[in-house]
């Protein structure tokens, strides 16, 4: 056998013995029920209630995204056809950036065929064009990041998550001189917590570092018309790069970033994972479109989903389940073993009909394992009513709140 082969069962054989083995459960959204999701168990179709989807607005199953969609489909074809470069551009490409850059009143925005893919391409591309870097990452940012960070020449310096007094620390022991980025994220969405965008910006310019700004899990949620946490709390004009998500609170597909019209022209002409690779198709495009046009608008369905997260915590209190503390919409409830927090997701889905996705190792670090919760605005009283007797029902007596 080669030795790959054996080092690759070797691996698989460990991550079964940790419990944390990933399957896949086949769920079939449906655009009329969300979040209930149609599920086949022994040949029969069965209802489910999905508290794990990241589409936060529920604007995936959107009448109004469904048929722009729809339209672009039957108007210009499955696919784009090519890169941006070589017939992968149409109009609706052009738009899009336009309503995303204007989003987060920045002068231009860049598709990407995915968030991962823009936060990779960009960083990368970034921090190769100076040989002397020093970027200062948090440490709990996405792997997307991680690896674009990793993939440059630059000196790295990860500051304890969320730590103001940690990152100047090490922004004042780097060379005055040399170039600095500081990478972070403004939702963490396994922790639920939110950075401090203003004292970070304030540190950046303190010390002359420029900032790159992840809002996957907060664009559409948060701000007056769903620019983000930093457009939350006032601070667009102080980020010089944002990141963002059409796969999240917009409900669609494909990443992006946003900054000043010279340094998204530079990426357009330099990032790799934006050049080599087809563009997202016309039908994904129109829905974006649609989605991010509808949603900066509709303040009623943003407070509708922060009113539902709180009630569900609320819920979750009140009977003393094991929640985490969370600033945001995400609701993580607490396991803190691998192969039980498989076990409480199995039971969950067969006993209850409820799915809920368990979260383990390296997503989270060993011993924190959990369920993230994530209500929508679709989401009933009763559906939370059932979710917190099923919870009661399959975690173990006197598990600890405390992660």
């Amino acid at each position: 056998m080669h030795p790959f082969r054996t080092a690759a069962r070797a691996e698989l054989d460990r991550i079964h013995a940790q419990g944390r083995y990933r399957t896949f459960t086949p769920l079939r959204k449906q655009a009329d029920r969300f979040p209930l999701y149609a599920m086949e168990r022994d040949g029969v179709v069965q209802q489910v209630t999905v508290w794990s989807s990241n589409d936060y607005l529920g604007m995936g199953v959107h009448p109004a995204v469904v048929r722009a969609a729809t339209a672009s489909l039957q108007e210009m074809g499955a696919g784009a056809g090519g890169t941006r470069n070589i017939a992968g551009t149409n109009h609706l490409h052009d738009a899009l950036e336009a309503e995303l850059a204007s989003l987060h009143q920045k002068q231009a925005a860049l598709l990407f065929t995915s968030g991962y893919v823009a936060n990779q391409a960009a960083l990368t591309t970034m921090l190769k064009c100076l040989p002397d870097w020093h970027v200062f990452s948090d440490a709990k940012n996405h792997a997307s990041m991680i690896a674009g960070i990793k993939g440059a020449r630059a000196t790295v310096h990860v500051f304890a998550h969320n730590d103001l007094h940690d990152l100047e620390a090490r922004l004042k022991a780097a060379p005055p001189d040399a170039p600095k980025l500081i990478a972070f994220e403004s939702v963490y969405s396994m922790d639920a917590d939110i950075a401090p965008i203003s004292a970070i910006c304030d540190l950046a310019e303190r010390y002359g570092a420029m900032t790159y700004l992840d809002e996957v899990h907060a664009v559409g949620l948060y701000g007056p018309t769903g620019g983000g946490v930093a457009e939350r709390d006032g601070q667009l004009h102080r980020i010089d790069l944002i990141e963002g998500t059409l796969a999240k609170g917009f409900g669609c597909h494909g990443g992006y970033i946003a900054g000043d019209a010279e340094l998204i022209d530079w990426l357009r002409s330099t990032a790799s994972g934006f050049i080599f690779t087809t563009s997202l198709p016309p039908a994904t495009v129109a829905a974006a479109l649609a989605s991010v046009r509808h949603v900066r608008a509709d303040n009623a369905r943003r407070a509708k989903l922060f009113e539902r997260a709180q009630r569900l915590k609320n819920k979750l209190d009140m009977v003393q389940l094991p929640r985490l503390p969370s600033s945001s919409h995400i609701v993580p409830v607490h396991v803190g073993e691998a192969a039980l927090c498989r076990e409480v997701s199995r039971r969950l889905l067969h006993e209850f009909n409820i799915y809920a996705t368990p979260i383990n190792y390296p997503t989270v670090p060993v011993g924190h394992e959990r369920l993230r919760l994530t209500p929508t605005p679709l989401h009933t009283d009763r559906m939370m009513d059932t979710l917190v007797e099923a919870l009661r029902a399959v975690l173990p007596a006197g598990l600890s709140v405390a992660a």
